[in-house]
């Protein structure tokens, strides 16, 4: 892991298993299918389910700070713990957890290398015991909100293009990635097929928009992320390079959470961003443009 910008925030399974127990560690199982945790985890973590802890359930946004310092008190989390995150799908929503906390402003952050699978694979334990902490008081330091855009971001970062433009080339400097499969990103597809509340009335991708499939970026055998030069090669021969602005989009902002982690945090990239209403907000909104190469 020596040849990230930035290797800390990533750990194996090793590490996890010798510092679960730390004081001033917390591991935390953030799942899409949120019954894993009661299923068996690793020893000492928490869990953090991204609908109810993380998402305000009143309109679609995050918790307010009251409720995020409400939730790290819970979970027995200082302002000083390192948080270590892993979870289900290639840690997709460990890794969306870690953005939140990264917006929230949280700095000791981590996630494990290969998620749950890989802790399976290797044979390690797990229990069934729920772990609990004393209590803390969490007091929010300064946030991250450049680390996130908002649709309007994402209109300036395009140009803002007419929703009839035929073609769009994005200013100078700027790359927009889209981190879903082919098929949603050429709009044959208007949902995942387990995932019909994620659907969107038009597909297709937004004008401008370089296909690099998340998974492109992790090893299919053990769901770690590949090497520095794999994941330079990939990005670089799509023009997404350390020097661009960068926004990263999927359906809900959970697998483009995974590309941020890997471009801003692992490869060191300073200005990448992860529009978190991605396509349920852009393919549903009127009046924004969409490139279909199904509709032609």
């Amino acid at each position: 892991m020596a040849e990230y910008v930035n290797p800390s925030v990533l750990v194996d399974t090793a590490w996890v298993a010798a510092h679960a127990g730390d004081a001033n560690v917390r591991i935390v199982e953030s799942d899409e299918d949120i019954l894993l945790y009661d299923v068996g985890h690793v020893p000492g973590a928490v869990m953090v389910d991204w609908q109810t802890d993380l998402n305000d359930p009143r309109f679609r946004d995050y918790i307010d700070v009251s409720a995020f310092e409400r939730l790290m008190g819970r979970l027995g989390i200082a302002n000083d713990t390192t948080v270590v995150f892993y979870g289900d799908k290639n840690n997709w929503w460990a890794c969306y957890a870690y953005w939140v906390f990264r917006l929230f402003g949280h700095q000791n952050l981590k996630v494990m290398n290969g998620g749950r699978k890989k802790w399976i694979d290797e044979g390690r334990q797990l229990t069934r015991q729920t772990a609990t902490y004393p209590p803390t008081t969490y007091r929010l330091g300064n946030t991250h909100p450049e680390i996130r855009a908002f649709r309007d971001d994402v209109l300036a970062h395009i140009g803002r293009p007419s929703p009839r433009a035929d073609h769009v080339d994005l200013p100078q400097g700027h790359s927009l990635v889209d981190v879903r499969s082919p098929g949603e990103f050429g709009g044959t597809l208007l949902h995942m097929p387990d995932y019909p509340q994620e659907g969107a009335l038009r597909g297709g991708h937004i004008p401008g928009a370089q296909s690099i499939p998340w998974a492109q970026a992790v090893r299919a055998e053990d769901g770690t992320f590949k090497s520095a030069d794999e994941i330079n090669a990939l990005y670089e021969a799509k023009g997404v390079t350390p020097d661009k602005d960068v926004v990263v989009y999927c359906r809900i902002g959970e697998r483009s959470s995974l590309t941020w982690f890997v471009l801003h945090e692992l490869m060191g990239y300073p200005a990448v961003r992860n529009y978190d209403g991605s396509w349920t907000e852009w393919g549903n909104t009127v009046g924004v443009p969409i490139e279909n190469p199904a509709a032609k």
